[in-house]
């Protein structure tokens, strides 16, 4: 039997397959703007999303059908599949594996991904488990710092927001351990920190980095800033969302005291965290972070079905 490349966590990728992927997804800019068969057309993907998005699964779908392949699947797997029935996640996932030639999950519970890739048949690639991981958007935040500023090594990074459930800050901060010489600035509110774990695997790797709650005193010292959303559905109680809401916002008055040559990234959906008049900036990054999602993603897919 071959050996499956399943796409699950961050703290399983080095450098140099970092840089190896990221050769390839430039390569497929092209390819995303004509089309192409760089897999046969009898392949097939399925997207198996427990839980809502919009990015992450039409990226994924558009990307597997601009590499010539073929997409199954559903967008509410805990509703309109066999979930519903009381069906366990291994089951289901081993009778789809049996349809498909590579599994997409989105899921609600955190190690969903690592229990489907020890039953799967075919290479799972994780797109979310709930507040755990998101490689994928991680992987393109990574890329998005190499194209626009030209390298990784040595940069200082904000991230805000929603640390302790932001799935994307974790895989992001463990990715950036690869790297040289980087700083990280943690900035959240009381109740929504960065998880002890990943403090304690940037530790191991020797990574710096700071906790602060001041936003206005990393705005001149930042190189990329990484604004998250306060996110509502994880939040145990409405009063401790209505605790973290709001605090953090990039607006024109902090624009001003960020360098010129800053990046503002943000994984989206957003909800007011960055104001919409800063989308004009040229600093303003992320919708061109969220098109080089379908780049990654098709050199993911590429990568998983040539294994």
């Amino acid at each position: 039997m071959r050996r499956l490349l399943h796409i699950i966590e961050s703290k399983s990728m080095d450098r140099a397959s970092l840089q190896r992927l990221f050769d390839q997804a430039s390569t497929m800019e092209p390819i995303a703007n004509t089309g192409g068969s760089l897999i046969r057309s009898d392949k097939i993907m399925c997207s198996l999303f427990f839980e809502a998005s919009t990015r992450t699964r039409l990226s994924f779908e558009s990307a597997m059908y601009r590499l010539g392949g073929r997409v199954i699947g559903t967008e509410n797997a805990t509703a309109f599949s066999s979930a519903i029935k009381g069906e366990t996640l291994e089951d289901t996932i081993q009778v789809v594996s049996g349809y498909c030639d590579l599994i997409v999950l989105r899921h609600t519970e955190v190690g969903a991904a690592h229990r489907a890739a020890q039953v799967s048949g075919v290479p799972v690639i994780n797109a979310g488990d709930g507040s755990g991981e998101h490689p994928t958007q991680a992987l393109l935040d990574l890329y998005t710092i190499q194209k626009e500023r030209g390298e990784i090594d040595g940069i200082h990074i904000a991230m805000i927001g929603d640390l302790t459930y932001g799935r994307t800050v974790h895989s992001l901060s463990y990715l950036l351990a690869n790297y040289k010489d980087i700083r990280i600035t943690f900035i959240a509110p009381p109740n929504a920190r960065i998880p002890e774990s990943v403090k304690r695997y940037l530790d191991e790797k020797g990574v710096s980095y700071e906790e602060t709650g001041d936003l206005l005193a990393a705005a001149a010292r930042a190189d990329v800033f990484y604004q998250t959303r306060i996110q509502k559905e994880r939040f145990p109680s409405l009063e401790q969302y209505e605790l973290a809401a709001g605090k953090y916002i990039i607006d024109q008055p902090l624009l001003e005291q960020m360098r010129q040559d800053a990046l503002i990234l943000h994984p989206l959906p957003r909800a007011g965290e960055i104001d919409t008049d800063v989308d004009s900036d040229p600093r303003a990054a992320y919708f061109r972070q969220a098109q080089n999602g379908l780049y990654i993603r098709m050199a993911l897919i590429n990568q998983c079905l040539e294994s």
